[in-house]
């Protein structure tokens, strides 16, 4: 018998046909190139804004910027240190540039030029990091689970992190508007719409409460908000009432609701992220907790400290738990 193919490490290697990039589910509303549209939107108003990619236009929508405005929009080829650097001397000279490539390129392969050149300066510039997490399959190369901690520890970093594709187009407004350094994570191609339903309003550094229950509080971030709702709804069946606390900016946090929600009493309080379990949203909760002398029943959904497999979205979502159905399962077992 052939045996099963393994990794590097020696690990099991998930047998998968396809590397699936699509995180919405079958038959869910999408939303094509949010991000594009609403940069097309936004530089409609403010004749400041400009464009910029790494060779990777297409892949992080900014082909729809570059279609309506040519000659606001700058191509730099595989040099993801050269774009932000010179991201920050557009921004000394006034302009509000929107710098987008892979956030595993912005984060790891370029950060001592965001470190130095754009943060220590608090030059006005928009880091836009698409396949966040792992919404990629193609491997720990392209797999960016750790770019919340890396930025959540520079100075002068706004740090966001957006649900859906209603989300997207009202935080890149708001960032534009906004003076200083950010970090964005992006949601790209047909991006699901869950949020509006619900008449959710973007306010930049506010977490909201997106449901209400009486059992269990779910703090989520990024997709892990859309997948909490769903799970809240596999929950219900078993008459589990399950609130969902959006936080769309990891950094500043919003202290204020985070521990008026936690803080009340019998709830289990869940913090579900794509991202490391190591320096994201869930160890800044945990830490505001301890700190402010907050006493919950606290547990923590995200990615392991390891290298990530490759393989299609569905299943390494099931395999690492930030599934709907795993995480409504892990939080019947905590209960």
């Amino acid at each position: 018998m052939k045996p099963a193919p393994t990794t590097a490490g020696g690990k099991p290697r998930l047998t998968t046909s396809a590397m699936i990039a699509s995180i919405a589910a079958e038959g869910q509303a999408t939303k094509p190139a949010p991000f594009g549209h609403a940069l097309v939107a936004a530089a409609k108003q403010d004749d400041t804004i400009v464009g910029m990619t790494a060779d990777l236009g297409k892949y992080t929508d900014l082909h729809v910027f570059r279609d309506a405005f040519p000659d606001r929009c700058y191509q730099f080829g595989m040099a993801e240190q050269l774009m932000l650097g010179a991201a920050s001397g557009l921004a000394k000279e006034g302009f509000t540039p929107f710098a987008t490539t892979y956030a595993v390129f912005a984060t790891r392969r370029a950060y001592d030029f965001i470190h130095q050149t754009i943060a220590e300066e608090d030059r006005n510039v928009k880091i836009v990091g698409a396949l966040p997490g792992l919404t990629s399959g193609y491997g720990p190369s392209h797999q960016a689970a750790e770019d919340l901690a890396l930025m959540r520890a520079m100075p002068n970093m706004t740090v966001i992190d957006p649900c859906d594709a209603h989300e997207t187009e009202q935080v890149v407004p708001a960032i534009a508007a906004h003076k200083g350094p950010v970090y964005m994570r992006l949601l790209r191609g047909q991006v699901p719409l869950v949020l509006a339903e619900y008449g959710y309003r973007f306010e930049l550094g506010k977490a909201k409460t997106i449901r209400d229950g009486r059992d269990v509080l779910i703090i989520s971030s990024g997709l892990m908000t859309m997948r909490s709702l769903e799970a809240a709804a596999l929950l219900a069946a078993d008459k589990v009432d399950v609130s969902v606390l959006h936080v769309p900016t990891i950094k500043p946090l919003d202290t204020a609701t985070i521990l008026a929600e936690a803080g009340k009493g019998g709830r289990l309080v869940v913090v579900a992220e794509n991202h490391t379990v190591i320096g994201g949203l869930g160890e800044a909760v945990g830490a505001l907790l301890m700190r402010e002398g907050v006493q919950a029943r606290f547990r923590h959904i995200g990615l392991p400290d390891e290298f990530l497999l490759a393989g299609a979205l569905p299943t390494l979502h099931d395999h690492y738990g930030i599934s709907a159905e795993k995480v409504a399962s892990r939080i019947k077992a905590w209960m």
